[in-house]
């Protein structure tokens, strides 16, 4: 081997190793974002159920005061 030179069963080494860092990566990112969806999905739910609930306190306001 040259000097500086790693010999190939290192470099694979260091690929496999590049390529599981990457993939853990690119999970982790994904997770995090399909997390990130689905919260903002049940904030959503939240908020429109919350809406309906204060229409329909509005209607039953309106039919009390007549």
């Amino acid at each position: 081997f040259l000097a500086g030179e790693k010999p190939e069963s290192e470099q694979d080494e260091v690929k496999l190793q590049n390529a599981s860092k990457q993939i853990v990566q690119t999970a982790i990112l994904r997770a995090v974002q399909q997390v990130s969806q689905e919260s903002q999905q049940k904030e959503k739910r939240t908020n429109s159920s919350t809406s309906h609930q204060l229409e329909r306190g509005k209607l039953t306001k309106k039919h009390e005061k007549k």
